[in-house]
């Protein structure tokens, strides 16, 4: 996995960098630590929260917590969030979710087929999906996910597909 090699991103501020130009969201199937599957295509028309990590990344064990807060406020108002795993199988992440207890799916790439079609430069980075299925944001790096201004950026998304349809 050439994504080792990048190794970890420390924490670059609380914003997230928009994504011009429209970008389609590859699509892809995974499983989740329960055996459900999902398929990035059956949340469209909702904002996703797609964040790329490993459990021995330091800034994804922090940002954990804060992505916990803010799926807790999320979820009502429609937004996703999922969280691809890069490589581990499930017994390493159920040990790390006994001190870093994550609410939302933990998807698993056991091979990193999907990262690989992903511009993923470090970990962690997440993207931020529009309903339409474009990439709209980037962060690269831990954020603290309940931010307030993350939190507007994520709402407005949500709104304005809520406004369309």
């Amino acid at each position: 996995l050439l994504l080792l090699a990048a190794g970890c991103s420390a924490q670059a501020g609380e914003s997230l960098t928009p994504v011009p130009g429209a970008v389609p969201a590859p699509d892809f199937e995974l499983l989740d630590t329960d055996g459900k599957l999902h398929r990035l295509s059956d949340y469209r028309g909702k904002t996703v929260i797609l964040n790329f990590w490993t459990t021995w990344c330091p800034p994804c064990r922090e940002e954990i917590p804060s992505m916990n807060r803010a799926w807790q406020q999320l979820k009502q108002e429609g937004v996703v969030m999922l969280a691809v795993n890069m490589g581990e199988d499930e017994d390493t992440i159920f040990v790390f979710t006994a001190d870093y207890p994550a609410e939302f799916p933990l998807l698993l790439d056991r091979d990193g087929a999907v990262i690989a079609r992903w511009p993923v430069k470090g970990l962690p980075t997440t993207y931020i999906i529009a309903p339409d299925g474009s990439i709209a944001y980037r962060a690269i790096g831990g954020r603290n996910w309940d931010d307030s201004d993350i939190m507007d950026i994520l709402r407005a998304l949500q709104k304005q597909r809520q406004g369309a349809g």
